[in-house]
């Protein structure tokens, strides 16, 4: 019997190989792996340790739980539960087919987010693109306001949307409070994005999907970050602005966020954050949707690149000129206390997006764009200088977010951008607005002109 057991057996290789395969996999998942992750996990608690210690508001243990932990708590809630009993009753489906869909809902919602990719890779990106793009500027105390909010309170920016440059820029400026969790729509499904966007702690919405189980999963988990403290950033108007004007509030995200209220926990605090640009790089792609009536945005990825290429290419040769200012005011936070026990969604929502109006950035782009569009004819640069002060002065708002120049330089400069965009033209010494861009000058004008018509502040 003992020398049978010490006899050679001959397998084929590829059978061989097989086994040794599978012999590496299971040591390693068993073994190897265990312990590379337990090793990684330490250093990295140790790395966030360090990081919290300079950040206003520390990154919260919620944000930090693994992603398959964070999984498994929502489809074992017991909301998300009901809703998949609920779910297989009107499909008529076994239950664990309800299950393994809210399963895919969850894994397609919950962000895989990393320390060191939102703050080594993420911030640097924003950063470099932000001030690479822009000359970007900030309210007066936009620093201390960020620095006094309160640590043991949920804080909750609500943010106006007028650019896919407001992720990266917002980003850049709140980098010394906290990592911002993003809702995000269905572009960044697209690789490589998902799993850089998850990375950097972006949760992903279906915009068109109303099947009350997804929205149950959705709103467990934006309920669970927001009770365990994590800090967001939410777009009210669901979309960007076609028309450059405010659009009314959606009240999906911020109704799951109250419906997490509890007026004996943490308080829940919102940042109101007005947002506005000298150029949209996206202005002629939103204005040709809205006059399709539609907001099917044809933009190509190939346009993108070329844009990109020639801007690359300008700033190695020197000739590149910034897009002009990037104006970021934060408002007063309000508290959802404020609004009793059982808080109203749209009354909330309706009052943010009024705060948002009130601080708005007054752009230097958008008082030359509403000077050219009620003009009667060319203007010489004497003219337009006393055709922007009267707009200042006329203006029912806070002090325009400018360069602390002469009105003299503020014409020559914003002249210059809009020249080079061929949006007015030059003719012996006087400007007036090119017949075909009177549509692009109205976007840019929109954006202030609720500070002298209160019925524009919100588009219908």
């Amino acid at each position: 019997m003992s020398l049978v057991m010490f006899q050679t057996v001959e397998i084929p290789i590829w059978l061989f190989v097989l086994i040794v395969f599978f012999a590496t996999v299971t040591f390693a998942s068993h073994f190897l792996f265990p312990s590379v992750r337990w090793f990684f996990r330490r250093r990295l608690e140790k790395a966030v340790k360090r990081l919290n210690k300079r950040l206003t508001r520390p990154i919260e243990p919620f944000k930090l739980a693994r992603r398959y932990d964070m999984i498994q708590r929502i489809i074992y809630d017991p909301q998300v539960t009901q809703a998949i009993v609920e779910y297989a009753k009107e499909h008529d489906v076994p239950e664990n087919v309800g299950f393994e869909k809210a399963r895919k809902y969850a894994r397609e919602i919950v962000p895989s987010f990393s320390a060191f990719t939102y703050f080594g890779l993420g911030i640097r990106i924003a950063r470099w693109i932000s001030n690479g793009l822009y000359d970007v500027r900030t309210a007066d105390g936009h620093d201390e306001r960020l620095a006094g909010l309160p640590k043991d309170a949920t804080v909750i920016f609500i943010m106006n949307h007028r650019s896919n440059m407001d992720y990266l820029l917002v980003t850049y400026l709140a980098a010394q409070a906290s990592a911002l969790s993003y809702a995000v729509g269905e572009w960044a499904r697209v690789w490589p994005l998902t799993r850089l966007i998850k990375s950097l702690g972006a949760y992903f919405i279906r915009r068109k999907s109303r099947g009350a189980l997804y929205r149950k999963v959705l709103a467990r988990y934006v309920q669970m970050a927001t009770e365990g403290g994590v800090t967001q950033a939410i777009f009210p108007e669901g979309g960007l602005t076609l028309n450059g004007k405010l659009r009314p509030p959606k009240l999906g995200l911020l109704t799951y966020v109250l419906d997490a209220y509890d007026p004996e926990g943490r308080d829940i605090l919102f940042v109101p954050v007005a947002i506005n640009y000298d150029r949209v790089l996206e202005d002629r792609v939103l204005i040709a949707a809205d006059q399709r009536g539609d907001r099917r945005f044809g933009g190509k990825v190939s346009v993108v690149f070329k844009f990109v290429l020639r801007k690359v290419w300008l700033r190695l040769t020197g000739r590149f000129l910034r897009f002009g200012q990037a104006a970021v005011a934060f408002g007063e936070p309000v508290s959802v206390k404020t609004y009793g026990s059982k808080p109203n969604p749209e009354k909330l929502a309706q009052d943010l997006m009024v705060e948002i109006s009130r601080i708005m950035p007054v752009m230097e782009i958008s008082l030359m764009c509403r000077v050219f569009l009620m003009a009667d004819g060319p203007l010489n640069q004497k003219a337009l200088e006393v055709a922007v002060k009267n707009v200042m002065a006329q203006c029912n708002g806070p002090a325009p977010i400018l360069h602390n120049d002469k009105i003299e330089d503020l014409v020559t400069r914003a002249c210059a951008n809009l020249g080079q965009r061929n949006i007015i033209a030059q003719d012996q010494g006087r400007w007036s607005l090119n017949s075909d861009a009177k549509d692009v000058a109205a976007f840019y004008s929109n954006s202030i002109a609720h500070y002298f018509d209160e019925e524009d502040a919100v588009a219908e």
